[in-house]
């Protein structure tokens, strides 16, 4: 058993570093109680040392000097929790020159630049643990690489952005307009000032990446992911899938067709509501992965947040010490894998769709808009038309479509906005239907 400390220096004292240096200062006892690891926290690196944080923290253990971790050789592990790519980018290089083993939360480095940091780490003889990059404090990572290791890993079903999930949870449940849930997501701290990178999809594509990576056995990037945010959403489209019995999410979808081609797509999903991942609301984030062997599991929990990530961040300095992560990271198939993935484009996803588009009130509309479906071998499956007139005598029509592809639905819904009588570009939104794991 290990009886010398294991040190820690800690770079970014923001949120998420402030749950960390709590965790490692405030249960170290308990900590050591259980693994027989006593870790220490030796200095925290910050470029602001005068503001009070949520922890007590010795003042001499406060520094601005990025060197005093990396010169101590005594300091085993480095995490880096200072977020973007580009610093970032660096204080792990410079981590890993100087031989120390590298934790981190930054999703977007390692969907980014992963594949030339995991090769310097590689050539250094250490590791890059990466738990809390994709879903908080659900140990999605470790399932992946070792819980999940029997099974070919055929699709994965994801919820991973909390803020997405929160507005969408909330133009569901209260019938809030996009902007309306947009706000008071942020008042609630659930959005950034900025919620570009989360609204978009893009914080999605970067988690999708990291864990299709572990899924599949690939080093993926997000120019292979199909990226579409919930910017554009409407409140009467979540209605009206309502009614039908849809509920609206952003989804992020793995999956390996029958030919060995991956798959990988980020974009708001109508899924049906008896379907366990329609009930995950709130903040919360979920993954639903599917094996051969096992059949469906399910992952559940907090994606985010000060103490939630920072579970993940310590259960990885602790997989570290244990001499468990160095194994683990020099096997992962993804970094020994030769080949290249062949990627599906999206225009060859087939998908059931749901389609609203405003047609003028008058004799002949239905055939028209069936007509150009049909001639785009699109078969609609069900349909709906409320009563009452709306703007140049529209009214709202809704149909749901059986599956096809993506290339002959962009097609379609393009001849339909030339339509005299559709006004504007009619609105498509993927119904995904989740398999069932049955005996």
């Amino acid at each position: 058993m290990l009886h010398n400390p294991v040190r820690i220096g800690l770079v970014g004292f923001g949120t998420v570093g402030t749950g960390v240096a709590r965790l490692l200062l405030e249960e170290a006892e308990a900590i050591y109680r259980r693994t027989d690891i006593r870790l220490e926290l030796a200095c925290i690196v910050d470029k602001d040392t005068k503001t009070a944080r949520k922890v007590g923290v010795p003042k001499e253990m406060l520094t601005d000097d990025l060197n005093r971790a990396l010169d101590d050789p005594t300091i085993q592990i480095g995490v880096e929790l200072v977020g973007g790519t580009k610093i970032a980018k660096q204080i792990q290089e410079k981590m890993l020159q100087a031989g120390k083993h590298v934790v981190t939360a930054n999703k977007a480095l390692l969907a980014e630049h992963g594949q030339s940091l995991f090769e310097l780490a590689h050539k250094k003889g250490v590791c890059i643990a990466f738990e809390a990059s994709c879903a908080g404090g659900i140990p999605i990572i470790s399932a992946l690489r070792t819980g999940l290791a029997a099974n070919r890993i055929t699709s994965l079903y994801g919820i991973l952005n909390g803020t997405c999930n929160y507005i969408l949870t909330n133009m569901t449940q209260k019938g809030l307009d996009f902007p309306t849930a947009l706000s008071q997501a942020q008042q609630k701290g659930y959005a950034e000032a900025d919620p570009t990178l989360d609204i978009n999809g893009m914080d999605s594509a970067h988690k999708l990446a990291i864990l299709a990576g572990l899924a599949f056995g690939y080093q993926f990037r997000t120019k292979d992911i199909s990226v579409e945010g919930i910017e554009s959403i409407q409140i009467e489209d979540i209605r009206n899938a309502m009614e039908m019995g849809y509920v609206l999410k952003l989804l992020a979808i793995g999956q390996v067709n029958d030919e060995g081609a991956v798959s990988l797509r980020v974009h708001p999903s109508f899924i049906h509501e008896d379907t366990p991942l329609a009930r995950v609301g709130g903040p919360f984030n979920t993954l639903s992965v599917f094996g051969n062997a096992v059949g469906n599991t399910m992952y559940f929990g907090r994606g985010a947040g000060m103490m939630a990530t920072a579970s993940a961040v310590v259960a990885d300095i602790i997989e570290i010490a244990m001499g468990n992560s160095q194994r683990l990271f020099e096997s992962m198939l993804m970094l020994r894998n030769p080949d290249k993935p062949k990627i599906q484009s999206i225009d060859d996803i087939t998908s059931r769709y749901y389609i609203r588009m405003m047609a003028k009130d008058r004799p002949g509309v239905t055939a028209k808009y069936a007509h150009i479906l049909g001639n785009h071998n699109i078969s609609i499956s069900g349909a709906i038309q409320h009563e009452g007139i709306g703007p140049d005598n529209t009214v709202p029509v809704v149909v749901t479509t059986h599956p096809t592809q993506q290339k002959n639905m962009n097609a379609a819904v393009d001849e339909l906005s030339k339509l005299d009588v559709i006004s504007g570009k009619p609105v498509c939104i993927r119904i995904v239907e989740i398999p069932e794991d049955k005996d």
